[in-house]
């Protein structure tokens, strides 16, 4: 390969000295990089492998970070990190205190925005674009965009705008036909079947040949589909979309031959427009296993962490029952659809699918339209389910409140991942939806403690009259905390203790909350811990043991401030103001990636922080309570 290598690469001006063949040895170099990687690290795999000839040709054409690159949900950077300096410390990835999985503004110049929401980059652009424009430094920006964040509604907002200024934009349109799975868009399947078209093939290669026997055109244009073109072209209806915005279109090129990338992008550079350069690339190109999975190309592999048995059961997935008990109770009633924003895999949608296709809607990237579809059907008597993230859930968080809230429909939100989530970072933990959710007036709450508790409360949510939402973790659970969770909807006590102090343990943090509670029994205290189950309406006898505690304290995985604490404080206090509460969990701060249980103490949610901040609690308001025990030891 010459003198390049990945170990000796300086940065992105190396590449411009390299030959295509050097380039495309170094292609392979990054590939095995990012395997050998993610295969120790986890992380997103397929769509990193997809994009490395292309992020070469970028980095070729365009001067960063004096020009912009930015990536369209950032999971497809990995490449652009190694290329930027980043190889030494790759082995990091994901880790605490390593590499984001994403762009990262804090790790390198080269990364201009954070982003790892689909369909934001176009704004990026158009917001950046236009301060270069204003300015007149002729900087350029180029963003690539997944042919899935085509299917979310900000892309078409920012599209209007790019191409009504004609702002100078380059806009890599990564096409392969998929976002966490096969993708939902009516441009991308108009061009597959066009590209799979016995006569537009013939055209093509037949427009090839001719090209190629023309003396000193050579085998560059014979080779490059920008030069198949006009005519040809006329019939690709991505062209006729796109240029209808005043953004011009070239393509489709093949995404994984550098030299025709670095032509194409080179023209597209000269253009002074907004330009979208159409790319086709095979997402997870260059490992066998992600190639033959055909749900998701390994988007994401997950490297699952070490779970303890709690009390002897092992570990178990929520997402997994929820997506057994959603067929059961689909089986039982034929109104009951399931909705959701391209991750019908990732929700646990997909046995769903298999039974009753005809009740599934993928809706592609579009959270807003996800919702508010939801409450339609509802207003025409079905029975909407819909999936969503924690972290996605905020980009609806109007149609949640405004569209199905101020309608009372019957639509019950399923919020996948809520809480600390661990290697993604910041914009994937899931710590808002409780203070969401809480503001939508008559919105039932359920933030189940166990698995066991998951399956229960979904089956209430679904026979609810109006909205409802029930929230759990990625991480792993166990069947039940506490003892029999029963059929109701009452709270439960799991440690009955004494009245004057009480821990309220919300969702999966009620297990951390019981084993603190049997650590402050060697400081001489004995709190009664509780399991609320529901957070809105809370059980009247709930109200009423906590209004008769002298101290009470929340335990949840999300945010404090507006969060289920807050919520069942103010309760407590319409009924007695006497009453004692500390409230803990996520602080106002933006959580960097690692393992969620090692955030979670960061944090002092973890049992011997809570039992800390507990026994402080009781310390400064009736020292006398407490003795010398446990905690004093391990301080």
């Amino acid at each position: 390969m010459g003198s390049y290598s990945l170990n000796n690469l300086s940065g992105p001006s190396d590449l411009r000295a390299m030959s295509t063949l050097e380039l495309e040895a170094l292609a392979q170099e990054i590939r095995d990089r990012i395997i050998g990687t993610v295969l120790r690290n986890g992380g997103h795999l397929g769509s990193n492998l997809g994009i490395v000839e292309a992020t070469l040709a970028l980095h070729v054409v365009f001067d960063s970070p004096h020009d912009a690159i930015l990536f369209d949900t950032g999971h497809q950077s990995y490449p652009h990190k190694l290329i930027t300096g980043r190889n030494g410390d790759f082995d990091t990835l994901r880790k605490r205190g390593g590499l984001s999985g994403y762009p990262n503004r804090r790790e390198s110049a080269h990364d201009w925005i954070e982003n790892s929401h689909a369909s934001t980059a176009l704004s990026y652009a158009y917001g950046l674009s236009a301060a270069f424009q204003s300015r007149g430094d002729g900087r350029r920006v180029v963003a690539v965009v997944g042919d899935g964040a085509l299917t979310g509604g900000m892309a078409y907002e920012a599209l209007n705008n790019i191409g009504h200024r004609k702002l100078p934009i380059v806009i890599v349109w990564n096409d392969n036909g998929r976002s966490y799975a096969p993708t939902v868009s009516r441009l991308s399947s108009s061009l597959t079947k066009l590209r799979l078209n016995p006569s537009y093939i013939q055209a093509r290669n037949r427009i090839k040949r001719v090209i190629a026997e023309i003396p000193k055109v050579g085998t560059l244009a014979a080779s490059s589909l920008a030069n198949v073109t006009s005519a040809l072209r006329e019939a690709i209806e991505p062209r006729v979309f796109f240029e209808a915005l005043g953004v011009r279109y070239t393509g489709p090129i093949d995404g994984h031959d550098i030299r025709e990338l670095v032509y194409a992008l080179a023209g597209a550079k000269e253009w002074d427009g907004p330009i979208v350069v159409h790319v086709l690339t095979e997402k997870g190109r260059g490992y066998g296993p992600a190639e033959d999975d055909e749900i998701q190309r390994m988007h994401d592999l997950k490297i699952p962490h070490s779970i303890q048995e709690i009390d002897g059961m092992p570990p178990c997935s929520y997402t997994e029952a929820f997506a057994s008990e959603i067929v059961e109770l689909a089986r039982k009633d034929d109104r009951l659809v399931a909705v959701t924003a391209a991750m019908g895999g990732p929700v646990g949608f997909l046995n769903f699918q298999a039974e009753f296709p005809d009740r599934f809607f993928d809706v592609g990237i579009a959270e807003q339209h996800a919702v508010t579809a939801a409450a339609g059907m509802a207003m025409a008597g079905l029975h909407p389910v819909v999936a969503i993230y924690s972290t996605f859930m905020s980009r609806a968080f109007d149609q949640v409140n405004l569209d199905v809230g101020l309608h009372n429909l019957k639509v019950t939100f399923v919020i996948d991942r809520a809480g600390v989530t661990g290697d993604d970072g910041p914009s994937h933990h899931g710590i808002l939806d409780l203070s969401q959710m809480l503001a939508v007036p008559n919105l039932t709450v359920f933030a189940p403690s166990s698995v066991g508790e998951l399956r229960v409360q979904l089956r209430e949510a679904v026979s609810l009259p109006g909205p409802s939402s029930v929230r759990f973790p990625k991480t792993p659970g166990v069947e039940q905390v506490g003892g029999d969770v029963g059929s109701g909807m009452a709270a439960r006590i799991v440690h009955q203790g004494g009245e004057a102090l009480v821990i309220v343990g919300i969702g999966k943090l009620l297990y951390p909350a019981l084993i603190a509670a049997e650590v402050l029994a060697g400081d001489g205290l004995d709190p009664t811990v509780v399991d609320p189950r529901v957070i809105r309406p809370l059980d009247p006898v709930l109200i009423d043991l906590l209004s008769r505690a002298e101290m009470v304290i929340t335990v949840e995985d999300g945010v404090v401030l507006g969060g289920a604490g807050m919520f069942i404080g103010s309760r407590i206090a319409e009924e007695n103001l006497d009453v004692r509460l500390l409230h803990l969990g996520i602080g106002q701060q933006y959580i960097p990636h690692g393992v969620p249980d090692e955030i979670l103490a960061e944090c002092g949610l973890d049992p011997l922080g809570i039992a800390r901040s507990v026994k402080e609690f009781v310390e400064r308001l009736d020292p006398r309570r407490v003795t010398p025990g446990r905690l004093d030891s391990a301080n």
